[in-house]
């Protein structure tokens, strides 16, 4: 096994082994710390011998250093008992509120102690295993930020002594909004990964979904959790047909639709007409429905707008904006849509200058398009999404010779 290989398992695999160590340990670091020092042995062993069940072994392994750390500082009794605590077999454990480890550490990180950019970023980095600069990408902000966002986080919680507990279920509610927002960026990451050679990564998606469907049952009564699972079962279903047979990503516009998986669309419509009959919209009700609707055999661009304009009620920030206005273009035309994005704060974001390239291109005015495409070529980290913009870059030149 190669060390890119370890890697993959070592990625796959973070976030559950981190979330049965924080259980058993109590402590954020030290559990990211023992899952660390695994990966270092699995580096030096596998390749010669690699596990039948590396998931288990990563556990196991990361579980012994922190046996071995605690008692290296044995030297306080607590630190002794504490040690002696986890080195035991598991006892079994009463029936709690989240019956997922995983998932039960995103409500946990996502307490009302902190503010919801740390809940957000710190259940990304723990339970997604996403590096800063990933999650530094998804809320738009520089890497620094992001890593001094984390390390605050983890200081609050030990500081304040945040209980590693399960919150109960008056409690699980209050934290909802924030666990949802966790599932979404960590799919987001899984459906565009912000950095590497492939354009997505399908361990983060099928892990979001898994994770969605456990809070569903969670919570039947909520609308929201079945819009965001319908939201990424739509979503999902199309990643098939994202890449061509070299790799190269496809627009939604130029995909294969036999390519789609059509089980996960019927499985995401029919949750989100159960979603319309509730009649309690939310954000992500809003968003399935506006990819069940992409789902049609012909796009509807005017009740993709009217969904827009609704969803604007719930999320009037820049990025709703952005994407609205790919409707705007479809029906009044690409000028309209790019007076409503000009001024937009999103100077940061990739998209935002595809998009503005794309419709620069429409409108003729290929100086400004091709700047705009190298712009956001420059700004994203994933080289099948770089590769995409060139080549747009690249098609504008030709046409223009």
């Amino acid at each position: 096994m190669t060390p890119q290989d370890i890697a993959a398992v070592f990625r796959a695999e973070y976030g559950r082994a981190v979330a049965v160590l924080v259980r058993m340990l109590g402590d954020i670091g030290l559990a990211e710390d023992a899952v660390a020092d695994a990966f270092e042995t699995a580096l030096a062993k596998w390749p010669a011998d690699a596990p039948p069940h590396p998931a288990g072994w990563i556990i196991t392994t990361a579980r012994n250093r922190a046996v071995d750390h605690l008692r290296r500082e044995s030297a306080r009794p607590r630190k002794h008992a504490e040690a002696a605590l986890i080195s035991a077999p598991a006892e079994p454990t009463e029936e709690d509120a989240v019956p997922d480890d995983r998932l039960r550490l995103v409500f946990t990180c996502c307490h009302p102690a902190l503010g919801r950019p740390a809940q957000v970023a710190l259940t990304l980095r723990l339970l997604g295993g996403l590096t800063t600069p990933e999650i530094a990408r998804a809320f738009l902000v520089p890497e620094a930020t992001m890593a001094q966002r984390l390390v605050r986080a983890k200081a609050k919680i030990r500081d304040a002594r945040i209980p590693y507990r399960i919150p109960t279920e008056a409690e699980l509610p209050e934290r909802l909004a924030a666990v949802l927002a966790v599932l979404y960026l960590i799919f987001n990451e899984g459906y565009v990964s912000a950095f590497g050679t492939d354009l997505a990564r399908g361990d983060l998606c099928l892990e979001a979904i898994r994770q969605a469907r456990v809070l569903v049952e969670l919570m039947p009564d909520e609308p929201e959790p079945a819009g965001l699972l319908a939201l990424m079962l739509l979503t999902e279903a199309r990643r098939p047909a994202r890449t061509d047979a070299n790799g190269a990503l496809v627009r939604l516009a130029d995909q294969d639709r036999s390519r789609w998986d059509a089980d996960l669309i019927a499985q995401g419509r029919a949750i989100v007409r159960t979603c319309l009959r509730r009649n309690q919209p939310g954000r992500f009700q809003l968003l399935a429905a506006i990819n069940a609707v992409h789902t049609d055999p012909a796009t509807d661009w005017r009740q993709v707008l009217a969904l827009y304009d609704h969803l604007l009620h719930f999320d009037p920030g820049p990025v709703v904006i952005l994407n609205r206005a790919v409707a705007v273009a479809e029906l009044n035309g690409p000028e309209a849509a790019l007076q409503q994005i000009e001024d937009l704060d999103l100077g940061t974001y990739h998209l935002f200058h595809a998009i503005r390239g794309d419709l620069l291109s429409r409108l003729g005015r290929t100086a400004e398009a091709r700047q705009a495409f190298d712009t956001a070529a420059a700004l994203t980290g994933n080289r099948t999404e770089h590769a995409y913009l060139t080549a747009r870059r690249d098609q504008l030149d030709a046409e223009s010779r």
